[in-house]
């Protein structure tokens, strides 16, 4: 039941061309140190989900830089200039998605449920059909989003969407055991445990190697295969915003 091991062993298994939830919020709760193992390790081809894809020198951008990654489905990608440059250049594909669309396919995934209705995205092209997943070398679009099924339920119409269910999955947390529970930390709940549902593999750095009272278990183990300690982890803030506090010269 001991799930502690080390990043390179926990990430042994993906190889090129593997799919991978990664949890985190722009820069919060990201897996930092599991994605520079992931960049040490050579591998390629790589088709994530994840709300964003970091920012262009930390996080799954550091991933992105050196081509590693082939599909990205997101919601969120206005952080990173690199992202924006081989997308409308043909480099990579991408699948843009509603963000709590997002979370309920990741939810879904993980509790074996195939796919549900949702409103979100009706009359769009989300649900029409038409959204550039991957341009050519010339700018036209050379892969698009296909239409999906629309049914009324209560007069209101809804789109279907499928679950995510990925081959790996990489989260990160405040606190776990041994056994792969897991406590996350504030806003650091949004993604990670979804992310950790819809993975068949899922590998959990944890800041604090602990023993947990139930009571306070998040997300239990039985969604977790590995647990990394990374107690030394670089935490970093996506936009600096300050205020001067100091109160006004009088003249």
């Amino acid at each position: 039941m001991d799930k502690v091991v080390t990043a390179e062993q926990a990430l042994a298994g993906i190889s090129d061309g593997a799919t991978l939830a990664v949890g985190g919020f722009g820069l919060c709760g990201i897996p930092a140190t599991l994605i520079a193992a992931l960049h040490r390790s050579g591998v390629s081809d790589l088709r994530l989900v994840s709300n964003n894809c970091g920012v262009d020198d930390w996080g799954l951008g550091i991933l992105l830089a050196d081509r590693r990654i082939s599909r990205v489905t997101g919601s969120y990608v206005g952080e990173n200039k690199e992202f924006a440059r081989q997308y409308l250049s043909g480099e990579l594909e991408v699948e843009l998605c509603p963000q709590g669309t997002l979370a309920e396919r990741l939810r879904a995934g993980g509790c074996g449920i195939p796919a549900f209705f949702t409103p979100a995205g009706v009359g769009s092209q989300i649900a029409e059909g038409g959204l550039p997943w991957r341009y050519d070398a010339a700018g036209a679009v050379a892969v698009a989003s296909p239409a999906r099924e629309i049914r009324e339920f209560g007069g209101v119409a809804h789109v279907l969407e499928e679950a995510i269910v990925t081959d790996f999955a990489l989260v990160a947390a405040a606190k776990g055991d041994r056994y792969g529970n897991l406590v996350f930390d504030k806003t650091a709940q949004n993604f990670n445990p979804l992310c950790a549902m819809a993975g068949r593999v899922t590998i959990a750095e944890v800041r604090e190697l602990v023993e947990l009272d139930p009571a306070e278990v998040q997300l239990p183990g039985v969604f977790v295969q590995h647990i990394v300690h990374a107690p030394d982890i670089e935490r970093r803030i996506e936009k600096v915003t300050v205020t001067d506090l100091a109160p006004a010269v009088a003249r």
